[in-house]
């Protein structure tokens, strides 16, 4: 089953953090993040890269609230997922308009866990926790660490059948794998979960293909151009929270976050987002080295 927890007019912790709309008030005024003070107190434009990104993911994540009813979005909080949901956060005044969803195997990281029940309250999300099946529900000929991810598959096939969405809004990279290099930024689901992408033309001038087949949904992929690089690089200029097992602990950290017995930690002494960010300048190892599925 699901549980949901109601929107919370709760305000972040944070001094300068934007405070969240709720309880009738007006809502907050949109994030700053168009310019940035540099360390000499002087405003300098930001990054040409990272404000074109942002831009293109904004309007993705609008069009697809206008486009598709009802809306959701999942939240796997990690440093992908967390972005994705600051971005919706400044492309609605303050307030994500649509219930976040972690697909929940009872396998998380103890410190994922905690980030949750943190940021639902502070960031007011309207929250759905979806337990996901059992392993022995899924494909029994499939590798053990491929079962344990399928369980999430399930429960997002299950779900979508229960709340009927539309449209479901997804953090996937083109970067990450190369069967996501085939992507779009809507792409249509049947009723069984299956992309055709032959047949989806492509997508040019914001032309999106946003109608749900019968019975199906459309997923919606607002940071398909990011690379790793660049999300670590807005965490850091928008000071995104994240969770803190991406930070090196006795010379490992986590690159990439899955469920903690089919994902481990990578050598690296990368304490701090710049830290991470240095790293990753330097290194040609893939990111998902740490899940186990990607290795079967």
């Amino acid at each position: 089953g699901s549980a949901r927890r109601p929107h919370s007019s709760s305000t972040s912790a944070d001094p300068g953090a934007p405070v969240i709309g709720g309880g009738g008030a007006d809502p907050p005024p949109p994030f700053a993040g168009t310019v940035a003070a540099s360390p000499s107190g002087t405003i300098e434009p930001m990054s040409e890269v990272l404000h074109a990104l942002e831009q293109q993911s904004i309007y993705v994540l609008r069009e697809a609230y206008a486009r598709l009813k009802p809306l959701a979005m999942l939240w796997s909080l990690g440093k992908d997922s967390n972005t994705m949901i600051w971005l919706a956060r400044k492309a609605f005044r303050g307030r994500v308009p649509f219930p976040v969803i972690l697909l929940d195997t009872g396998n998380e990281f103890d410190e994922v866990y905690a980030f949750r029940d943190r940021y639902v309250r502070e960031w007011g999300l309207d929250y759905i926790n979806a337990e996901c099946p059992g392993v022995e529900a899924t494909d029994a000929t499939l590798p053990p660490a491929a079962r344990a991810a399928a369980r999430k598959t399930l429960g997002l096939k299950r779900l979508i059948g229960r709340q009927k969405f539309a449209g479901v809004v997804l953090g996937i990279r083109r970067d990450e794998q190369p069967v996501r290099g085939k992507e779009r930024w809507m792409s249509p689901r049947d009723a069984d979960g299956t992309w055709h992408f032959r047949s989806q033309p492509t997508e040019l001038w914001g032309q999106f293909q946003s109608v749900p087949p019968p019975g199906g949904h459309v997923r919606v992929h607002p940071l398909l151009a990011w690379t790793e690089l660049d999300i670590w690089r807005y965490v850091q200029r928008e000071s995104i929270p994240v969770c803190e097992l991406y930070f090196a602990r006795d010379g490992r950290r986590y690159r990439s976050l899955g469920e903690k017995d089919i994902t481990h930690p990578v050598p690296s002494q990368a304490s701090t987002v710049a830290e991470i960010i240095r790293e990753l300048e330097g290194t040609r190892s893939e990111e998902r080295a740490g899940r186990a599925m990607d290795h079967e």
